[in-house]
Formats: structure tokens, sequence, C-alpha cells
């Protein structure tokens, strides 16, 4: 064990990262054997792989209005439908448009109701 250890090392480059990808690649073509030496290698690999990307490529949270409409296309509903939602038929197209930011209850509504992270909704636009 200590000489698998010692050949898998810390991921710090997108170069490191896809030398580590093929080695995972290969691991996945084998029938390997669950608790073995392979298996553990993968294991890690995977573990720092995922680790390197979630540094490496964050991505950033989407505006309130784009997490909205992103929402609302999901769930196949209309801007009326948000209308509802919100209780203000007039707020809807201004908060569309940019022209009013949400107010707290706003938030609070849009995510008990159509299940957008309140972070998403926090952030400035």
């Amino acid at each position: 064990m200590l000489k698998l250890l010692s050949m898998i090392k810390p991921i710090k480059n997108k170069k490191d990262c896809e030398i580590a990808l093929v080695r995972v690649y290969h691991l996945m073509q084998k029938d390997i054997i669950p608790n073995s030496k392979e298996s553990d290698e993968l294991e890690i690999l995977s573990i720092l792989i995922k680790e390197f990307e979630s540094k490496a490529y964050q991505l950033s949270k989407p505006n309130p209005i784009d997490a909205i409409k992103f929402r609302l296309e999901q769930n196949n509903m209309s801007e009326k439908d948000l209308a509802e939602v919100l209780g203000y038929r007039s707020r809807k197209s201004e908060i569309l448009s940019g022209k009013r930011k949400l107010s707290l209850s706003m938030i609070r509504k849009l995510n008990q109701e159509l299940n957008i992270p309140a972070s998403s909704l926090i952030q400035a636009y």
C-alpha cells in the first residue's frame, strides 16, 4: 500500500489533472475488485480530481433575475405564475426588467415556493 500512495500526488495544475484523468480512465476500463489496491487508487484519484476541479473551475452564481427566469423555465411556468407567487402583478415586470430590487418577503417567497436558493437571490445585480 505504501508503494501505491507514493505514486499518487496532489493535483496542482491542469496538466496534473489530465494525467490523473487518464489514469482514472484506464482504471475504469478494468474489472476492478472492490477493496483492492486499484479500487483504492481510483477512489483517491477521484477525490483529488474533484477537489482540484471544484477550486479551478468555480462557477459564479447567477444574478437573481437570471435565477428566477431559469427556475420559471425549468418549472414550465409563465411570468403570470411568477406574479401569483410574488402577489404583485405590477412588481413582476419591474423585477424582471431590473427596475425594482427584490424585497426580503419576495426572496422568502421565491425561496419557499420556487425553491430558488436564497444565496442566489440576495446577490447584487
